[in-house]
């Protein structure tokens, strides 16, 4: 278990680690692509691309994650998931080429056939990817999925950019699209030995498990964009822009940490689920580690939205300042329960994620149309708060239920960085409101923010120990961080002592 848990943490950092390479980079290709290219180009794009997401939600089985959670899978269920993944991505292929005509003239813009048509051809490449490459996750070889990930990432920016300066038009962003495709099949055929055949030997047991995860995809689809439909129709494009550029902000914890993490621990959980106290131990090390490090960055954004808005978005995004707060705090508690299906999952049970996601749209739905008409942006904001608070709890009466934890036990685990995160969010609110100006410069605004996070991450740090101090100092994600803290010190030679003997070495 001990080996497990190593294997856990290294993948979780590779996992991380990606996911901030991949987000330097697309932030370094905006921002370049800004400059070369017109928001129309990107407009006409998304357009695009929304649509094939809609189809690509129909066909996402999630065999990868079957082939994760089937300990015993043998070369038929890799064979079977690969020849699903080509007839799927070839049927969506034949869907959005047939749908290219009418989505232009759906959004009146003639241009977009030929880039969906394009776009289609990626599809259809796509489903060719090795199937081995799954074994990266399975075996949690998390170093050699990271440079598969990240090479696929660069070819396609290379690309990208280059065709910007050249042709400066949209055929860079749908070309840059079409080779991280391409390289993504060639790469995970170079990297991985495996070479797959045809086969649907095992589809009862792929589908077994892979009809709830289409379930649960297409689920998530709605729970994730219905807000797109919702406040487009009711409030305008305008204000959807505010508040999908709120909801970005607000969610980056929970994509930039939780996320990779989630995707590193669901294969150890999946080699533990014959053993559910093992894996109730790691889930609440999990959970306390999500804790400790992704609920006091939501809570400071929460408690910084005024600062955040003037500094990054600029005075067109005033309205932001009023549902960033509570898009944070949304924020929060979509990252305490986001562990749960990855237990679920390598429970063999993705049928109580799916049933929970459609209690979650359900409610959603309802909330957003009601609260939109009434309250516009902020009833939007209100309504996934709301939601989100009603099936919290749902959500941990069937994962306790499902692992034999107690609400006493998973407290015990998570209190203090909650305790923390509160105080800090307080201290900082006080202090932003103390500082805070009307009329301001940005420099000034700039300065208060970096203030601001200096102060809440020396309240929060102080925060969390003191309290961890007053328990005992019990095992969890204090005692981690410290133990990682001590680790990286004694690397560095002014700590670790090395270099202090540097003259002539003793005689013998």
């Amino acid at each position: 278990m001990i080996s497990i848990r190593r294997q856990m943490a290294t993948g979780a950092a590779w996992m991380v680690l990606f996911k901030l390479l991949d987000k330097g980079v697309g932030l370094i290709s905006t921002l370049l692509l800004a400059r070369l290219l017109v928001p129309s180009d990107f407009g006409l794009v998304a357009m695009a691309m929304s649509v094939i997401a809609l189809l690509e939600a129909f066909g996402a089985f999630g065999f990868d994650l079957a082939l994760i959670q089937r300990q015993s899978a043998a070369r038929e269920h890799y064979d079977t998931a690969w020849t699903f993944n080509i007839i799927t991505s070839l049927t969506i292929a034949a869907g959005l080429l047939a749908l290219a005509v009418p989505v232009a003239h759906f959004y009146r813009q003639p241009h977009l056939a030929p880039v969906v048509c394009v776009l289609a051809l990626a599809c259809a490449i796509q489903g060719f990817e090795n199937i081995g490459v799954v074994a990266f996750r399975k075996e949690m070889h998390f170093h050699k999925e990271f440079r598969y990930l990240l090479l696929r990432r660069l070819v396609s920016f290379a690309v990208t950019i280059s065709l910007a300066v050249w042709l400066r038009s949209y055929w860079a962003l749908i070309a840059g699209t079409v080779t991280g495709r391409v390289a993504g099949v060639a790469l995970s055929y170079w990297l991985h030995p495996y070479r797959p055949r045809l086969s649907l030997a095992a589809r009862r047991d792929l589908f077994h498990f892979s009809r709830w995860v289409l379930v649960g995809n297409i689920l998530a689809f709605l729970k994730e964009r219905s807000s797109d439909f919702v406040i487009g129709r009711i409030a305008g494009p305008s204000a959807l822009g505010i508040f999908s550029v709120s909801a970005e902000i607000a969610n980056m914890p929970g994509t930039e940490l939780v996320a990779p993490i989630n995707r590193a621990v669901f294969p150890a959980y999946a080699r533990l689920a014959h053993d559910r106290s093992a894996l109730r131990a790691e889930y609440l090390s999990v959970m306390s580690v999500v804790a400790l490090l992704a609920i006091p960055a939501i809570a400071g954004i929460a408690a910084t939205a005024q600062l955040i808005v003037a500094v990054l978005l600029g005075p067109k995004w005033v309205e932001a300042q009023q549902i960033l707060p509570v898009l944070a705090f949304f924020g929060i508690t979509q990252v305490m329960q986001s562990n749960a299906y990855a237990a679920y999952l390598a429970l063999g049970r993705p049928d109580l994620s799916a049933r929970i996601t459609t209690i979650h749209v359900c409610i959603l739905l309802v909330a957003l149309v009601v609260l939109t008409w009434w309250k516009g942006l902020f009833g939007a904001a209100i309504a996934y708060l709301v939601t989100a608070t009603i099936v919290l709890p749902i959500t941990f009466a069937f994962v306790f239920r499902l692992i034999s934890l107690s609400t006493r036990e998973f407290g015990r685990a998570v209190w203090r960085p909650l305790v923390a995160a509160v105080v800090m969010y307080l201290v900082v609110t006080l202090f932003v409101e103390a500082v805070t100006r009307p009329g301001s410069s940005t420099a000034i605004d700039a300065l208060h923010l970096l203030t601001a996070v200096a102060v809440g991450v020396a309240s929060y740090v102080s925060g969390v120990f003191v309290l961890w101090a007053l328990s005992g100092r019990p095992e969890g994600a204090e005692r981690l961080a410290m133990r990682q803290l001590r680790a990286w010190l004694a690397r560095m030679p002014f700590f670790s002592g090395a270099g202090r003997d540097a003259g002539p070495s003793d005689p013998k």
